[in-house]
């Protein structure tokens, strides 16, 4: 296994995204937290480095934007080395059924969680390639299997997001690159739902990258007693 990892984490806000970084950092990688607000990511890398230290650093982007996103990776490169593990979390939620939802919102949605996983995912793959090794956690939602009254419009991006990962992962896994989604069937933040528990799964997904590929996951479901297949 490789004495340390730059781990870039998309999406990264408070609660899983501040617990994978912890997680990684723990370990000794280096992580990259990316997101919109700058001042919020500066907040969470300070939190995460006062908890248990580590390196964190930021770079300002926006998901949905595919220009903003690729002005950050290529910012990642420049300032720290190619990504060797990708955490995608981004997603929205529109508290409204189907009928009640706009196609603006179904769109910007799914514009911002399935397209950013594709454009992140164009930009690590290449190195990962060439080093014939790389893990991609995607972070998903059990409504992507259900469906969901309450925001129908989260439940179609998590569909979209769990489908591209899956053709990620049949595409990649010949040239030593790990895709797996984590699938929280569950609200984050409540009884075993909790952050750091989830966060440790991710981990536990990308050390299995450096073991035998008969034994790589493309799916994890996190219920409410932990992970199953």
């Amino acid at each position: 296994m490789k004495d340390s990892d730059l781990v870039a984490v998309i999406g990264a806000g408070p609660g899983l995204g501040r617990a994978v970084a912890a997680a990684f950092a723990g370990r000794g990688d280096h992580v990259v937290l990316l997101a919109r607000d700058a001042r919020r990511l500066a907040d969470i890398a300070a939190s995460v480095r006062s908890g248990i230290g580590g390196d964190v650093g930021t770079v300002s982007a926006d998901a949905s934007d595919e220009v903003s996103l690729r002005a950050a990776f290529s910012e990642i490169r420049d300032r720290y080395d190619q990504p060797t593990v990708l955490v995608h979390n981004p997603s929205i939620a529109v508290e409204a059924p189907p009928t009640r939802t706009t196609q603006t919102e179904l769109i910007d949605g799914v514009r911002l969680a399935a397209g950013s996983l594709l454009v992140a995912a164009q930009e690590v793959a290449p190195a990962m390639r060439r080093a014939g090794r790389g893990t991609i956690l995607v972070t998903g939602g059990g409504s992507a299997l259900t469906g969901s009254t309450w925001s129908a419009a989260l439940a179609v991006q998590k569909a979209a997001v769990r489908n591209l990962a899956f053709s990620l992962a049949a595409e990649l896994a010949p040239d030593g690159i790990h895709v797996v989604t984590v699938t929280i069937d569950g609200v984050l933040g409540t009884a075993g739902f909790e952050p750091d528990r989830i966060a440790a799964e991710y981990l536990r997904q990308h050390e299995a990258t450096d073991g035998p590929r008969s034994a790589w996951r493309r799916e994890v479901t996190w219920g409410s007693a932990g992970a199953s297949g």
